[in-house]
């Protein structure tokens, strides 16, 4: 998929508005009166905001143009039900919003058999998945969920599973100061503790090497299997800092093993 066109859909990227803060909260004023030119302004302000949502399916094969289609089409979802008085960021709000729309998209176009009754229990669950966080501000439980479609969790496990799209452990999830965090960063290994591999590799020595904050850190990813985000809110850091101390922890502890 091509991304680095500068025109998508006949709408030219380079030249995209941006839209301040206090433009966005007078805008949502006079849209939620009802005025159409404040609405079209609000999505044009915002459409940089689908193009960087769009950028995470790079690797998927669906034309730029379609992708940013469906994007679109989720951030008016997200424009028409945005309540500004729960004092979110709209941001917030909208990119699950615009993934999510993708996401349904490339299902419903994926080359996998899917049947129907297996999408339908998938497609009430992601409704009512949306419809309580949209209502309760936080993600709810398989049980939540399923107490209010009516159908056992079970089930819903199986459907949510059957219409996924694989991801790749090396896809991005998140970039800061040009360090990408990836898929693989976000999973823990339980099993991947000391006695299971410093017995059989002698790091003890390298990880003494080591200093005090950066030791901690390769102590909670490897010994206790924690993933970046449960490191760095114990230890009070970015995730994006833990990825760059853990990075330049094992290859000093690589240099020092050769």
């Amino acid at each position: 998929m091509a991304l680095n066109k500068v025109e998508i859909c006949g709408v030219n990227t380079a030249k995209l508005p941006m839209l301040t803060q206090e433009e966005k909260d007078a805008l949502f004023i006079k849209i939620k009166a009802g005025d159409q030119a404040a609405r079209e302004t609000f999505i044009k302000g915002n459409l940089r905001l689908v193009l960087s949502v769009i950028k995470r399916f790079g690797a998927s094969n669906e034309n730029a143009d379609d992708l940013f289609q469906i994007g679109c089409i989720g951030l008016i979802k997200s424009i028409d039900n945005f309540d500004p008085s729960l004092m979110v960021k709209f941001s917030t709000y909208a990119v699950p919003m615009i993934v999510g729309e993708i996401r349904r998209y490339l299902r419903d176009n994926s080359a996998m058999r899917v049947s129907r009754s297996l999408r339908d229990t998938a497609y009430k669950a992601i409704y009512a998945r949306e419809g309580y966080m949209k209502k309760n501000l936080r993600e709810p439980t398989i049980n939540e969920i399923a107490s209010e479609i009516g159908i056992a969790k079970e089930e819903i496990v199986y459907a949510m599973d059957a219409i996924q799209t694989p991801v790749s452990l090396f896809d991005p999830v998140y970039t800061e100061g040009g360090d990408s965090l990836y898929v693989m960063d976000q999973i823990s290994d339980k099993k991947n503790k000391e006695e299971n591999w410093v017995e059989s590799i002698s790091l003890r020595e390298a990880v003494e090497r080591l200093g005090e904050r950066e030791r901690h850190i390769i102590k909670l990813r490897f010994y206790e299997g924690k993933t970046q985000m449960e490191v760095a809110n114990e230890v009070g850091i970015s995730q994006a800092q833990v990825s760059r101390l853990e990075k330049g922890a094992l290859k000093a502890m690589r240099n020092y093993l050769r």
